[in-house]
């Protein structure tokens, strides 16, 4: 049995369909099975992340378990439960030490637990999703112009897909244990070019403009907690972070090319219509 938190998510759900597509049995948890449309080979079972005990009872019997970081004590849950592997998401800031970045904290804990735990282990450390692009929606549909921060920032944005499939190659086969992955796409991309890409996916000319930073500051907060604000800040202004290196870690193991940011905009210009 192989088990995937968050399965109802970007990573997740693409984690889920890469592993039916390999046969084996899957499990996902989810908060409420009964809101989840089946899934030929996958068993929905409720859980709450939150709760390690309820995790614990989901996970019995996996021969490994694919986790969202930021939950202490599912590691450890995962290894009472009878675990052998855990394959953790986390992120490019981790493993610098750094306990005053709110983001890079948690991702350090969790790795933290990861080893503790003492099951074989594979991190993934992905550069930004594509699919952060969908934050643009709600002005997408305003109008032609897509406003957002730190636009002197480029990145090599990874399609969720891609690190769904690095992480079932290794909760699948052997020889990627004890292994920190950096899964990114294949090219780096400025946010003006990104806006234009998905633009084009909709058959529409979209103009970007840079956000100012204090701006951004003031809008970030109204929906997230001061320290998160901060951490993005430290990545994207203090440069903390560097999310600008192409590796060719989806070719090397899954042994096809990453997918590019124009075929993410094609898939999904529905999304952006909607």
């Amino acid at each position: 049995m192989f088990v995937v938190t968050g399965a109802t998510g970007n990573v997740g759900g693409e984690v889920v369909t890469g592993l039916v597509d390999r046969g084996v049995p899957v499990r996902a948890l989810v908060r409420n099975p009964s809101a989840v449309a089946p899934v030929e080979g996958v068993e929905f079972v409720q859980a709450d992340l939150t709760d390690p005990a309820s995790a614990r009872a989901a996970m019995s019997g996996a021969a490994a378990v694919f986790l969202l970081p930021g939950y202490p004590g599912l590691a450890a849950a995962a290894a009472a439960a009878g675990a052998r592997r855990i394959v953790q998401l986390s992120g490019g800031s981790a493993g610098s030490g750094d306990g005053s970045n709110a983001v890079t904290k948690y991702l350090n804990d969790t790795e933290a637990e990861m080893r503790d735990s003492g099951l074989e282990w594979t991190v993934l450390r992905p550069t930004a999703f594509m699919t952060n692009a969908l934050r643009w929606k709600d002005q997408i549909q305003a109008g032609d112009v897509v406003r957002l921060p730190f636009a002197d920032v480029p990145l090599a944005v990874v399609h969720p897909r891609d690190l769904a499939a690095v992480a079932v190659v290794a909760m699948v086969e052997s020889g990627h244990q004890s292994m920190v992955c950096r899964p990114t796409g294949p090219a780096v991309l400025s946010l003006e070019e990104q806006v234009a890409t998905v633009g084009e996916s909709l058959g529409r000319s979209l103009r970007f403009e840079a956000q100012p930073n204090d701006e951004a500051r003031r809008e970030m907060l109204k929906t997230t907690p001061a320290p998160y604000v901060a951490a993005f800040f430290d990545f994207y202004v203090n440069g903390s972070i560097d999310e600008t290196t192409v590796r060719p870690t989806v070719d090397d193991v899954t042994g096809r090319p990453p997918r590019t940011f124009r075929d993410w905009a094609a898939e999904n210009a529905h999304r952006f219509a909607s």
